[in-house]
């Protein structure tokens, strides 16, 4: 018995979608095999025909390359923030040991010499416990900006996982975050080259 003519058609439209997707993930999977080429040895013996062939399914759609590529630029704005937060405290420390300073001078110039080395000694003191307030103030700032680089990493480990990108998991292996490093290289790698192509051909 002969298939509605409708059934048909939608039937081959469905085979094409398929099949150009079969290339597509064909064509992917071997950009990455040529790019991982360029990476460490160990870190090529991680990366198996699997592992690869599964990420070339992941970014089929694009839909990973935009995630990707919104990570990075929070990642990027959160850096430059943070640098900015850290250079005004600097800033602010530079201003604050100015003003000490020009307030000893003062304080020198007023004193009479038989007091000088009473206030030279307070005047010391004071410097060396501003000094003390500063690596202070300095250590927690870098403390805070490790902390903050270190959850936007679990954040795109977290995001980058739930989009089903394989190798992706919350970690803090030094090894596995290398790795997972290399293979978001890679997507952006991929990135570029799919964004020269489509340029290319339009």
């Amino acid at each position: 018995m002969a298939r509605p003519g409708g059934f048909e058609v939608a039937e081959q439209q469905q085979q094409q979608v398929l099949s150009r997707q079969q290339e597509r993930h064909y064509r992917l999977l071997a950009e990455l095999q040529a790019l991982v080429k360029a990476l460490p040895s160990a870190c090529q013996q991680r990366l198996s025909y699997t592992t690869l062939s599964e990420l070339a399914l992941a970014l089929l759609d694009g839909t990973v390359f935009e995630i990707v590529q919104g990570l990075l630029e929070i990642q990027h704005l959160t850096e430059k923030n943070l640098y900015s937060q850290r250079r005004q405290l600097h800033s602010e420390h530079r201003g604050l040991k100015q003003e000490l300073f020009h307030r000893h001078k003062e304080a020198q110039q007023c004193c009479r010499p038989h007091n000088l080395p009473l206030l030279r000694a307070a005047q010391q003191r004071e410097m060396e416990a501003m000094e003390q307030q500063i690596r202070e103030e300095q250590r927690m700032m870098d403390e805070k900006i490790v902390l903050e680089l270190d959850q936007k990493v679990i954040d795109q480990q977290s995001t980058l996982e739930k989009a089903g990108v394989s190798g992706f998991y919350i970690t803090t292996n030094p090894q596995e975050l290398t790795l997972q490093m290399n293979l978001l290289e890679l997507i952006r790698k991929l990135q570029q080259k799919e964004a020269e192509a489509e340029k290319t051909f339009s």
